[in-house]
């Protein structure tokens, strides 16, 4: 029988076990992790996709997710991602009765960011190919604070419905105010807070936002664009079936413009 290793030897070999067992450790973690999140999305072919007015082919709801009730009167359109941790409600709380007409519609192939909220109680309606960034807020609700005597978290409050038209985007943080309408391909800058009717293809910024640039047929970008695209809408197309090989070729370019 071989002496057992004793002092800085032992010692080594000790943290080495345990070294190795630690990674262990963190690879089972991460790989049931992973299992986790791949089984616990919701599409069309899952059970959770009854509960949906609509759920459409190749729509996906993230794990974890967020706090998402009232899915009778909720409807997202075919290829639509919805991020993890995202909230999608309608109504005040799960159970209720809200009528016959859907509250909540979100369109087709919509990206919706990590963390967004969108909160409905009469109406919001997110055309087709429209994304946001994380953390973004959306909803047709907002509490009055006319009765003095009243807390404003008390007081009966008031709806006025969303639309954002097909194309927008929407940068992290933005907050979508009830009776917010926005027309078609308007970008909204990051932490913006939105409220009122914005036409298309506009860029939208600030606190409370307004328009920052325009677009006019006769005149085109108001103020003007710094630069030209880098590349065709044809061009970027062909990219994005490309996979990891696209991506870094439009990286490559960005990269060159920058520098």
């Amino acid at each position: 029988m071989s002496p057992k290793p004793r002092g800085p030897l032992r010692q080594a070999l000790v943290a080495r076990a345990r070294d190795s067992a630690r990674r262990g450790v963190h690879t089972a973690v991460h790989r049931t992790w992973e299992w986790v999140q791949r089984h616990g999305e919701i599409t069309p072919r899952t059970h959770g996709r009854r509960k949906f007015a609509y759920l459409g082919e190749g729509a996906c709801i993230g794990f974890p997710v967020g706090a998402v009730y009232g899915e009778p009167w909720i409807s997202i359109g075919d290829h639509t991602l919805i991020g993890t941790h995202v909230t999608i409600s309608a109504g005040f709380v799960p159970g209720l009765d809200l009528g016959p007409d859907v509250v909540v519609k979100i369109g087709g192939s919509c990206s919706i960011g990590r963390g967004t909220h969108i909160v409905g109680h009469r109406s919001i309606k997110i055309g087709n190919d429209v994304f946001t960034g994380p953390n973004v807020y959306i909803t047709d609700q907002n509490h009055t604070y006319g009765d003095l005597g009243t807390p404003i978290g008390r007081q009966w409050p008031e709806n006025n419905p969303v639309v954002i038209g097909d194309g927008c985007w929407i940068g992290t943080g933005a907050i979508i105010l009830p009776g917010t309408r926005l027309g078609r391909n308007v970008a909204v800058a990051g932490g913006a807070v939105v409220r009122g009717e914005f036409p298309d293809h506009a860029v939208i910024g600030g606190v409370p936002a307004k328009v920052l640039r325009s677009h006019d047929p006769e005149h085109g970008w108001r103020p003007p664009l710094r630069t030209g695209p880098l590349m065709s809408l044809d061009e970027l197309a062909a990219l994005s079936v490309d996979g990891l090989e696209g991506l870094q070729i439009l990286q490559d370019k960005l990269r060159e413009e920058a520098g």
